[in-house]
């Protein structure tokens, strides 16, 4: 027993120093981020609209589930525009906000037009990915409504509407947009529904 612990006292310089080196390495340890890739996640559900730092929160995940376009700090989405809801813990990616991203998404050719429909309460039945007639109607007596833009996709609708109507974002094609210009000034713009 003397014999161990003269052994012990001639190490003990040696034992204390290993005993530190394991603190410091349990305490990095804990500090270390947890394993995965850090992707931006809504904090709640959204209805959609500009996003707030209170919006969004950093998650982790394995590297396997992180899909493309996904963003890694909410620095990079913090003033983004929402295209439509999403619900609490979904994962935000360039297509779900309103840009480049988002308009290389909706497909070749198709570019996002904004149209300010008449009745802002039919604009609340409305959800991303209906597709709908616009229809212009033109004068105040003996208006007559005119088919400009058939078969297009809604791709956000507002919040709120306002007593000028409501603004919808729709998926066209650059001559329907180009239509729907000539007769957003001219009439006022409502759509039909196309059954899913």
């Amino acid at each position: 027993m003397r014999a161990l612990s003269r052994r012990l006292a001639r190490h003990r310089r040696l034992i204390a120093a290993s005993l530190a080196a394991i603190c410091v390495a349990c305490a990095l340890l804990s500090v270390r981020p947890p394993p995965g890739v850090a992707v931006v996640t809504a904090a709640r559900d959204l209805p959609g609209g500009r996003l707030s730092a209170a919006d969004v929160t950093v998650v982790r995940l394995p590297p396997e589930a992180v899909p493309d376009g996904a963003f890694d700090e909410r620095a990079s989405i913090v003033g983004g525009v929402l295209s439509g809801p999403v619900r609490r813990g979904e994962l935000l990616t360039d297509v779900r906000l309103l840009g480049r991203g988002f308009l290389a998404a909706l497909g070749s050719g198709l570019v996002a037009t904004p149209v300010r429909i008449a009745d802002a309460d039919a604009a609340t039945l409305l959800s991303p990915g209906d597709v709908v007639d616009v229809l212009a109607s033109f004068g105040q007596e003996t208006a007559q409504a005119v088919t400009v833009a058939r078969e297009v996709a809604i791709v956000t609708r507002p919040v709120t509407g306002t007593i000028e109507g409501a603004l919808l974002i729709l998926a066209t094609t650059s001559e329907q947009a180009l239509a729907l210009a000539r007769a957003q000034s001219a009439s006022r713009l409502s759509v039909t529904v196309h059954p899913r």
